[in-house]
């Protein structure tokens, strides 16, 4: 543990966009950051200009220094890591392990919650440059949360401390908001994409710049049709409007 009260010791495994971004964001509200692991000449690149000071260690040292391991890679790769680590028995008991995928709940991380570890699943609803200018977008940024119910809290907390807003998907629905966030991102990109082609057809040297207002105005107003705005509940998380007090999205118990 740190030296200030309720601060952990941090460890990240991916230097990707997300994963270097999320340390910073922690490290920005007094957390320590123990280590990294980066592969690439791109994510040794990147933790080097995210995170100066913090070393680049190999994943067993990572998790043998850290209380909250970030587990920030591809989906294909999450389960087949967890699991490998449980074989080498590098897992600790009461060290949390979070992952940042949106399809996947906790149940990926089962070989580490045998070990005594504590499991959370917490995705944040944006799309990442990995770059400082994500930390400005944080705050505000909605987090989807899955973890067992005693520990939800602790999930709750570190999307608050990084400035974003925690909502609780159950197990069972995390998929359907992994499809619903590839959804989202695929086609907002690839129509952006088509209409630009259209307009550089046509000899428009700026597509971008002439589509932007478009694009933010008509993706607001149809955000507005559907959402009736979020509402705190009793404990500080903030829950859908329509969905009743500490029950997860789309209903479950």
């Amino acid at each position: 543990m740190s030296d200030r009260a309720g601060r952990l010791g941090v460890g990240t495994i991916g230097a990707g966009r997300v994963g270097a971004v999320l340390a910073s964001a922690l490290a920005g509200v007094g957390h320590a950051l123990t280590g990294i692991s980066a592969v690439s000449e791109s994510s040794r690149e990147r933790a080097a200009a995210m995170l100066p000071q913090v070393p680049v260690l190999t994943v067993p040292e990572i998790i043998e220094r850290s209380e909250l391991v970030l587990l920030a890679v591809p989906e294909s790769e999450l389960a087949p890591l967890v699991a490998g680590l449980a074989e080498a028995g590098v897992w600790q008991p009461g060290q949390l392990v979070l992952h940042t995928n949106a399809r996947l709940g906790t149940a990926v991380l089962d070989p580490a919650r045998r070990a005594g570890a504590i499991p959370l699943a917490v995705h944040p609803a944006m799309t990442f440059t990995g770059t400082s200018i994500d930390l400005a977008r944080l705050p505000g940024t909605w987090f989807a949360v899955t973890a067992p119910a005693p520990v939800l809290p602790i999930g709750q907390a570190l999307v608050v401390e990084m400035g974003g807003e925690p909502f609780i998907v159950a197990e069972a629905d995390r998929a359907a908001y992994g499809e619903a966030i590839d959804t989202a991102v695929s086609f907002s990109s690839a129509i952006v994409e088509q209409a630009s082609g259209i307009l550089a057809g046509i000899g428009l040297p700026r597509p971008g710049a002439v589509l932007a207002p478009l694009v933010r105005s008509a993706v607001e107003n149809a955000l507005s049709r559907n959402d009736p705005g979020p509402r705190p509940d009793h404990d500080g998380a903030s829950t859908i409007d329509g969905a009743a007090d500490e029950r997860p999205l789309g209903g479950a118990t």
